[in-house]
């Protein structure tokens, strides 16, 4: 202890706890299976999960959970005392623990149902799931409902102590929502308002017994399980990029060479694009698989053709039975290759074809209709040349949802639960869609703080945060949302690396309409050649690598003589200490504005020809109809 506090700094009273910890995890593997009565009990006094003591003694969670079961030894539902034993507690913070004699609260008078909440807030999983939560209570309790809420992150507004009639700060877990079912006895378990988390638990909860409200599980687990996915979409003859299943390195490699790169790796079950990548030859993709992946046969990861220039959409649904009773159509503004959660996006959509929208609501009735969903759906697809292709379905709960039912003004969440719980949900009115106003939502990133992080957008989430603006047109609320979101107008000089030629050729229309704005250009060697030879006036900035050239890009930006920075990388895998990283990473250090989508730039230097500050109108919410 005296050596490991020395390292660590941790107080020695701490280490003897998990010193503690560690001697029971021990005893437990000499001991052998099946462990005896008292030391079951005094390992689950201290905090070991089933799950746990299953890994240590090899065996599956449910063995645990039979011995416990056969020994009669179940954990209490005990009421959090805020009054320090001064008063009788009556609070609605609840808990489980086997260091208890009795309940602290019975079973619930009534109908009830048992809410999932999203756990902790993280990339990929914030306020936005906890919104959804919070509305499904609302709406349960509209309806009759006593509402039971399982969450364990006090940050939430659903663990707020009055948003639910009981409400349990305990690990989001099968053993969790089994335990509640025994005391508490709800009619079933709504999974599909969390997020991942809940969503994940659906075929051990379906294993152990547990009632889940809503689509079925074995649906949930063919929408999820990419490589059943895949096969089902085939089977219903929905088109979709080409795909495989990935069993090693050699299939991997054989399958890019023949459809060609850029390809897509995606693991099943996976929140915020986590573990997913682009590659764009064979040894990123090499690279790539020999860090992140995990290849699991229960799980499966796919490997998918990557179609450059595509637009990215976002179908977010209800269903009542497998039928759409609610929908919402949104854009994303950069192309596909930027996650959901860090696109900037668009209702209604603006730039995408009406035979495009025509399809994508006929893919969801199909998709909705073979899965027999009942609740929340969200479907991502690809449009390019009026083709419409399904990137994956998640029939859960989306973080557009929030979003999406404050723009159309209806609450997608409470349509959802009212399906859920069998009750009879019109079909909406299509008109709801027909806005005179358009929505925008810009993501916010914290890179400033993250020190080190290449600030670049990718299929892996890096947003924490967004912000959603209300315009007459999309100019007006597209520049809303950006300086809602920390970026600052007017804008009076840029330093440009436009990337690979092509890239450079589709800016050059931008590059027109901020020069008409008089604003000043500085760009790096490649770029200002191109400038100049299309009859700009630039001057050159030398990389920040060519550290003993001047003028330098990094003094520049660190002087604050640039207003913004666009950098486009070529490549989607980027390496630290490249000169484009280097800009970039300069940029968020010292809190100068920085583009890296091309689609970004492009809108911006619309929205700036058309609109000035006098024009950005400051109007409440509730005046847009």
């Amino acid at each position: 202890l005296k050596k490991i506090h020395r390292l660590s700094h941790i107080n020695t009273w701490f280490l003897s706890r998990l010193r503690a910890l560690i001697d029971l995890e021990q005893e437990l593997e000499q001991a052998g299976w099946p462990p005896d009565e008292d030391l079951l009990r005094r390992l689950k006094q201290n905090g070991f999960a089933d799950k746990q003591i299953a890994a240590i003694c090899g065996k599956k969670e449910e063995h645990i959970r039979t011995l416990r079961q056969k020994l009669n030894l179940f954990p209490v539902l005990k009421q959090i005392d805020t009054l320090a034993a001064e008063y009788p507690a009556q609070t609605n913070y609840l808990y489980f623990t086997y260091n208890g004699m009795e309940n602290d609260v019975s079973e619930p008078e009534g109908r009830s149902a048992l809410i999932l909440g999203s756990g902790a807030y993280r990339i990929g999983s914030s306020v936005e799931f906890d919104w959804c939560a919070v509305k499904t209570g609302l709406a349960l309790r509209d309806m009759g409902y006593k509402t039971i809420m399982l969450n364990f992150n006090p940050e939430t507004v659903s663990t707020d102590y009055d948003e639910s009639d009981m409400l349990i700060f305990d690990e989001i877990s099968t053993e969790s929502v089994a335990e509640t079912f025994r005391l508490l006895k709800p009619e079933g378990v709504i999974i599909s308002m969390g997020g991942q988390i809940p969503n994940n638990l659906a075929l051990p909860l379906d294993k152990a017994g547990i009632p889940i409200l809503g689509t079925p599980p074995a649906s949930i687990n063919r929408a999820e399980n990419r490589k059943l996915f895949s096969h089902m979409l085939d089977t219903i003859g929905v088109d979709q990029p080409v795909w495989q299943e990935m069993d090693n390195l050699e299939s991997a490699k054989a399958f890019a060479a023949r459809v060609g790169y850029p390809v897509l790796v995606r693991p099943s079950y996976v929140l915020s694009g986590a573990a997913m990548a682009v590659a764009s030859n064979e040894n990123e993709l090499v690279a790539y698989l020999g860090k992140a992946v995990e290849l699991s046969s229960e799980y499966p990861t796919v490997i998918s053709k990557f179609y450059q220039n595509a637009k990215e959409i976002e179908y977010d649904a209800v269903a009542q039975n497998g039928k759409i009773i609610a929908y919402a159509i949104s854009e994303h503004v950069e192309n596909a290759g930027v996650h959901s959660g860090d696109a900037t996006l668009v209702i209604p959509p603006q730039r995408t074809y009406l035979e495009t929208l025509r399809r994508i609501r006929k893919i969801g009735r199909k998709i909705a209709a073979e899965l027999n969903i009942t609740g929340p759906m969200n479907i991502q697809f690809l449009a390019k040349n009026n083709q419409v292709k399904v990137i994956e379905c998640n029939v859960r709960a989306s973080r557009s949802f929030p979003f999406v039912s404050k723009i159309l003004r209806k609450n997608m969440i409470e349509l959802a639960t009212r399906a859920i719980m069998n009750q009879n949900v019109p079909v909406q009115d299509s008109s709801l869609f027909e806005l005179d106003y358009v929505g925008v939502k810009a993501p916010q990133f914290s890179f400033t703080r993250l020190e080190g992080a290449d600030p670049i957008l990718g299929v892996e989430m890096a947003s924490t945060g967004e912000v959603g603006c209300l315009g007459e047109d999309f100019n007006e609320a597209f520049l809303k949302a950006l300086l809602s979101v920390g970026y600052t107008l007017p804008i009076e000089s840029m330093l440009i690396s436009s990337g690979s030629i092509e890239s450079k050729a589709e800016l050059l229309e931008s590059i027109h309409l901020f020069d008409k704005l008089g604003i000043r250009f500085f760009a790096t060697d490649g770029t200002a050649r191109f400038m100049r030879a299309n009859g700009f006036k630039v001057q050159t900035l030398h990389w920040p690598l060519e550290k003993d050239k001047k003028p330098n890009a990094l003094d520049y930006i660190r002087e604050g003589l640039v207003d913004m920075v666009i950098n486009i990388p070529k490549n989607f895998q980027q390496e630290e200490l490249t000169n484009g990283y280097l800009i970039r990473r300069a940029a968020a250090d010292y809190n100068v504005m920085l583009f890296t989508n091309r689609q970004l730039v492009q809108r911006l230097a619309e929205a700036l020809s058309a609109k000035r500050m006098k024009d950005l109108k400051i109007e409440s919410w509730e005046s847009y109809r």
